[in-house]
């Protein structure tokens, strides 16, 4: 172990892997540590889609590949109540089990040159031009990808946000959910849904998952497995490997760190608030985090990490305003049934919501019309 690491990583899912992969692609001489409290393969509690955007951004970094044994999912359905949409995508998306999809990451990244050790981190601080971790790790720079209860974020002084509740199971594919993924709006409060995502090898990805309030208990996972079987009847059957998890929203705003501590995925609190999907975003801000990490150091001593990181994600900013103020509007069952009629009547406006609320679109004059009429 190096006495002192040009980057150290805390967590090494999509969000910390790309970080590495990011910082490594703008200097490889760097020294990456990539630390994770479990070894891979392990699972993690998630829908599993992954947008084609998402290999997009790995390809700028030379990861190429990742998903070619996979089948391609080319329908994606909305339902609520009796209204509906099912139409083919503008270009395909994958349901990997976050097992192999972590794992390919993670892959790469050693590849690239990061080193992987299992390490849970309990503690950091900053002490002048390093950060030291747990009182025997130092880095130059700290990135932390250490999910929805990320302890980089407490101890930095991040707050958390608004949270939706999910559970996760995997149970074979019916026929009539086969080859697409299939989402199913609930009654409560918004993002409220059930989804059943065809993985392609006999299994689909299923689950329910709702905004939580401070005003009432948190649902049960009985209540959960119910509310799911209530609106995907016959998705539980044979079902196993369940898991719940928290899904940290995004705002209006993000707070992505500063100084020599970064934050992303679900430890900035990235989740579209919509959909729930967080892979895009893991993905996307890992590497921009990784690449002012790289920057920075090239160009001085690390301090400006934080400024240079704020500056390569200003594009997203926009598309977090757009998804927040979506996110609020869809709470009204109208709206919400406005915009499924809109997508099942127009295919321009189905792709511009995919956009929005699986990569980094925004809301179009085509989406605005379907939602609110000219």
């Amino acid at each position: 172990m190096k006495p002192v690491w040009d980057v150290v990583v805390v967590g090494a899912g999509p969000a910390g892997a790309s970080a590495a992969l990011g910082a490594l692609a703008v200097d490889p001489r760097l020294s990456v540590l990539l630390l994770d409290r479990e070894d891979f393969p392990r699972d993690k509690a998630c829908g599993d889609g992954i947008a084609p955007h998402v290999l997009d951004l790995l390809a700028d970094v030379g990861v190429t590949g990742v998903l070619d044994d996979w089948t391609p999912v080319r329908r994606f359905c909305l339902e609520r109540g009796s209204l509906a949409v099912d139409r083919e995508l503008a270009r395909p998306t994958w349901v990997v089990p976050r097992t192999v999809f972590d794992e390919r990451l993670v892959a790469a990244a050693r590849s690239a040159g990061a080193q992987l050790v299992r390490h849970r981190v309990r503690d950091l601080r900053v002490d002048g031009d390093t950060v030291l971790l747990d009182g025997s790790l130092t880095g130059r720079i700290v990135i932390g990808a250490d999910g929805a209860h990320s302890v980089v974020r407490r101890v930095a002084g991040g707050r958390r946000g608004p949270t939706a509740l999910a559970l996760r199971g995997y149970a074979p594919t019916p026929p009539n959910r086969s080859a697409q993924q299939a989402i199913v709006y609930g009654p409560g409060p918004q993002p409220s849904y059930a989804w059943s995502f065809d993985r392609g090898d006999g299994l689909s990805n299923v689950g329910y998952g709702e905004a939580l309030t401070g005003r009432r208990q948190h649902p049960t996972r009985t209540e959960l497995l119910n509310r799911l079987e209530d609106l995907l009847p016959g998705a539980t059957d044979g079902g196993t490997d369940w898991r719940a998890h928290h899904l940290p929203l995004t705002s209006w705003s993000w707070r992505p760190g500063k100084g020599r501590v970064l934050l992303t995925g679900d430890a900035a609190g990235l989740v579209n608030p919509m959909t729930g999907e967080g892979i895009y975003y893991a993905v996307a801000t890992g590497l921009s985090a990784g690449r002012a990490a790289a920057g920075s150091l090239r160009d001085g001593d690390g301090r400006g990490a934080g400024t240079a990181y704020r500056q390569l994600s200003s594009p997203l900013n926009r598309h977090f305003r757009h998804t927040a103020l979506a996110a609020l509007l869809t709470q009204s069952g109208r709206v919400l049934d406005a915009g499924i009629r809109a997508a099942a009547a127009d295919q321009q406006v189905f792709d511009d919501l995919v956009e929005l609320g699986l990569a980094d679109g925004g809301l179009t004059r085509p989406l605005v019309r379907g939602l609110f009429g000219r």
